[in-house]
C-alpha cells in the first residue's frame, strides 16, 4: 500500500505511471479485501466468499461506514473494468479516484488492526 500511495500522489503522471498507479491499485485493493475476508472469519465468525460480500460483511460488523462501503463497492466495479479489458478513457476515469481508495483501503486496515489488538 505504501508504494500505491506514492504514485497516487503524482501531479502529473506520464502514461507509464498512471498504469503503475493502477496496477498497484489493483495489488492493494485484492491483499485489503483478502485480509478483511480473513479478518471476517477469524474475529467476527461471518464467511464472505467474493470482494462485494466481504464489503457488505464489514459494513454490517462496523468496520465500514455506509459512504465507505458504497466507495468500496465502486472500487470493485472499477478493478474489474481494469482486469477485464484496458482503455485508455477507463484508465484515466480510474486515476482520477485513486487517491480516495488509497485513504479508503488504509483506513479499512487500520480498523481492522485496531480491531484485532483489542
Amino acid at each position: 500500500m505504501a508504494s500505491f500511495e506514492k504514485l497516487t500522489t503524482l501531479k502529473k503522471p506520464n502514461d507509464v505511471e498512471r498504469d503503475a498507479a493502477i496496477q498497484r491499485f489493483e495489488f492493494s485493493f485484492e491483499a485489503s479485501w483478502k485480509a478483511a475476508k480473513q479478518y471476517l472469519y477469524d474475529v467476527e465468525g461471518v464467511v464472505a466468499g467474493s470482494p462485494k460480500s466481504v464489503i457488505r460483511s464489514c459494513r454490517e460488523v462496523h468496520l465500514l461506514e455506509d459512504e465507505e462501503a458504497v466507495l468500496a463497492l465502486e472500487m470493485v466495479n472499477e478493478r474489474n473494468l481494469i482486469i477485464h479489458t484496458y482503455n485508455e478513457e477507463v484508465a484515466i476515469k480510474i486515476h482520477k479516484n485513486l487517491a480516495r481508495y488509497n485513504s479508503l483501503l488504509y483506513q479499512w486496515v487500520e480498523r481492522m488492526n485496531g480491531k484485532v489488538m483489542e
